[in-house]
């Protein structure tokens, strides 16, 4: 498979204080990482794409480990994430499905083992699509306070011919949760859920 290509890469982290209600005792962080690359498979149809997973598993990992590393370099600090892929217009969907696994792992290798299915969700779009990337906690999916979304973009991508692929995680519930449900701490590990 080819080369992955990077053009350019976006680390964001924003911090949340408040919601309306009194300022949190710890912000709130959510950060993603956004690496914009060529599409290898733009511009025409190929029946074996699989293989560009192993090519872009290098780039998830290290993706991962640079936006802990923006989050304050406390792998234990992260508690939620998800991922994300925008394609350009001459690629498909389908391309950007090649990230689940080398994003989803890379995350949960990064992170100690984390059990949790990775939320994901991809389009297709053109310069200054944005993508509303799902999140949920990194152990058990079915933990509400933890259900949260970031939206990622960057102005001049993706190109035609390239896709963005995202990473996002935070470090706690939304700010002010109060919808009740499975809280994180009885989380009992058991598969992912709760």
């Amino acid at each position: 498979m080819p080369e992955v290509q990077v053009r350019k890469r976006l680390i964001t982290v924003e911090e949340i204080f408040h919601e309306g209600g009194q300022p949190a005792e710890k912000p709130l962080k959510r950060g993603a990482i956004v690496a914009v690359i060529a599409n290898p498979f733009a511009g025409r149809y190929v029946e074996d794409i699989a293989g560009f997973m192993d090519d872009l598993k290098p780039l998830g990992l290290a993706m991962a480990r640079d936006l802990i590393a923006a989050l304050g370099g406390d792998p234990a600090a992260i508690e939620g994430y998800g991922k994300g892929a925008i394609v350009g217009s001459a690629g498909e969907l389908e391309h950007g499905a090649l990230w689940h696994v080398p994003g989803g792992y890379a995350m949960r290798e990064a992170l100690g083992g984390a059990k949790a299915i990775v939320p994901s969700t991809k389009k297709v779009g053109g310069p200054g699509a944005r993508l509303d990337v799902p999140v949920t906690h990194i152990n058990a999916s079915y933990v509400r306070s933890h259900f949260d979304a970031m939206e990622v973009g960057i102005p001049d991508s993706p190109r035609a011919d390239e896709m963005a692929v995202i990473l996002v995680m935070t470090t706690g519930p939304r700010i002010h949760a109060r919808v009740g449900g499975l809280k994180a701490s009885e989380i009992k590990g058991e598969d992912g859920l709760r």
